[in-house]
């Protein structure tokens, strides 16, 4: 076994990547990712006592976060990359553990190996990486909670960056990181501890979440109602992908007048429905699918590609000249746009995409979406009369991840099956696999309502809130909505442990439930929250509709 990894849904065989990851990632690279985050714990660990002791030295937040964020599944393959910010971190955390030694902290005699190990060149890195992966835990339950709780933080990092790339931060967010991450060092913590540790994250994750929902609407409008093009111009175009709403900014600013037209892709969908974006002439619209589609897509699509985060996947010869990486994404041999937030350089991608070709038009007319928290409950009158009505009977939240397995058409085969008296509340790219079906709407309600992001779960989880407050119901679960989540990554897990700590149960989770849960963590989450897997499509209806 030259790598351990089971982060992801499509982990080998359902328990674990063990040669090189299914989403293309080599074994060295999986090695310098794990003593990454051992190294970004031996940091948080020193962060945590230095804020106690009320100093910290600047940076050390973002280089957290930002390096949890590189880790997460899709994010970056340059093994490069990770080696240098293992040097990085280990110069940083002397300076914080000195930082609070000048401040009076006293740590104790035996501090925790990720504290104290140090190396100075690569091949000490390797020696050192096959000892601190996953399987260090012996025990399997505390295995997997250290697990869980390392991938919610993971989910927290990435919004926490993007909500700080646009300059709203949250210190008690970072706190958590930090006190999260030493708690996975800590022997002395029971199985109930850390589970405790594990909903604590979900809180912090909903506060992560509404975080970046005030830092997107802020700056850029609350999202509208939006018939958003599918299909393509006669100009060239560059295809923007992931998350990040600040690099589609300045690439809009900088590609305006120039000939060049901007489309977006997969989860930059949303971008479409922010009134501050619109007001772009040469902004077309949407190309393509999810995620995973992108080596078909991509071809065709002529000019460049710029990843603002996950999700990439190792790039076909046949365009991998035309791929650019910013932020933490990154992927060996492919060119990188360096630059702090809200000052990058995309002239490289601009002056390529002129000398490109357009886009090979493969679908053409338009999709609905837009369907964020504030738009929705200036539709509140509306639904809440529909559901009294019994126009609308029931909600399926399907938010989520899409993803490769051929068992993630159980969701497309749900949605067509899905009775004609039912809404479907969607965010994330899971809406690929039912977005462009031909669903109707009830009294002119669309019957896919595309809430945004995977972030923008949360604005799913403040329209049930309004829904309860309406209804004057005592609890979230006593209302008509049922919630039957497609998972990939650890953003998806963030959002899970969200909806926990909110009280919402009965979750169903697909295609697979993770692997990383062992039976008897499993368990918990079936006997307190109702978790369970999926089923066939109209066997599942029935259950929700208690048939």
């Amino acid at each position: 076994m030259s790598m351990f990894c089971f982060q992801c849904q499509e982990a080998a065989k359902g328990t674990g990547c063990t040669k090189v990851g299914v989403c293309g990632k080599k074994d060295d690279t999986a090695r310098m990712q794990d003593l990454l985050v051992f190294v970004l714990k031996g940091v948080s660990y020193f962060a945590m006592e230095s804020e106690k002791a009320g100093v910290k030295p600047a940076g050390v937040d973002r280089f957290v976060y930002e390096g949890l964020f590189r880790t997460i599944t899709n994010a970056n393959f340059n093994t490069k990359v990770f080696v240098e910010q293992i040097t990085a971190g280990l110069k940083l955390r002397e300076k914080v553990k000195q930082a609070a030694l000048s401040a009076g902290a006293v740590f104790p005699e035996n501090l925790p190996d990720c504290a104290v190990w140090t190396a100075s060149n690569e091949a000490e890195y390797e020696l050192k990486a096959s000892s601190v992966g996953i399987l260090a835990t012996e025990d399997e339950d505390v295995r997997s909670l250290r697990e869980l709780l390392v991938y919610g933080l993971k989910g927290m990092a990435a919004y926490a960056e993007h909500a700080a790339n646009l300059e709203y931060e949250n210190p008690e967010i970072f706190s958590f990181l930090y006190k999260g991450l030493a708690a996975t060092v800590d022997d002395s913590l029971t199985a109930a501890e850390l589970t405790a540790l594990v909903l604590d994250c979900g809180k912090h994750g909903v506060d992560v979440m509404a975080l970046l929902d005030k830092a997107n609407t802020e700056t850029y409008g609350n999202p509208e109602i939006t018939k958003v093009n599918i299909g393509v111009g006669d100009r060239p175009g560059i295809l923007i992908s992931g998350h990040d709403l600040k690099d589609m900014e300045q690439l809009l600013k900088q590609t305006e007048d120039t000939g060049v037209d901007v489309y977006t892709h997969s989860e930059m969908l949303p971008a479409n429905y922010y009134p501050a974006f619109k007001k772009y002439p040469h902004f077309v619209g949407n190309y393509g699918n999810a995620w995973w589609k992108q080596n078909t897509e991509f071809e065709t699509f002529n000019g460049p590609i710029l990843f603002t985060t996950n999700c990439i996947t190792p790039p076909k010869d046949s365009y991998s000249d035309r791929v650019f990486t910013t932020g933490a994404a990154g992927f060996e041999g492919v060119k990188h746009i360096e630059g702090e937030p809200g000052r990058k350089d995309f002239s490289r991608i601009i002056a390529m995409a002129k000398n490109c070709e357009p886009p090979v038009e493969i679908e053409s007319g338009h999709i609905i979406g837009g369907f964020a928290h504030a738009q929705v409950l200036e539709l509140a009158d509306k639904v809440v009369d529909a559901v009294k009505s019994g126009a609308i009977k029931r909600f399926f939240v399907m938010a989520g991840c899409d993803g490769r397995m051929k068992g993630r058409d159980y969701y497309t085969d749900f949605a067509e099956k899905l009775p004609k008296d039912t809404v479907i509340l969607t965010a994330g790219c899971a809406k690929y696999r039912y977005n462009k079906l031909p669903l109707g709407d009830i009294g002119g309600i669309p019957r896919v309502l595309d809430a945004g992001q995977c972030n923008d779960s949360y604005s799913l989880a403040v329209i049930a809130m309004k829904l309860k407050e309406v209804f004057e119901l005592n609890d979230i679960n006593e209302l008509p909505i049922s919630y039957n989540i497609a998972w990939y990554e650890q953003k998806a897990v963030i959002v899970l442990l969200a909806l926990l700590y909110l009280g919402v149960k009965n979750i169903h989770l697909g295609p697979t439930l993770p692997a990383f849960l062992s039976p008897n963590v499993a368990k918990v989450l079936v006997d307190n929250f109702g978790i369970a897997g999926i089923g066939e499509a109209e066997e599942d209806i029935k259950l929700f509709l208690g048939e």
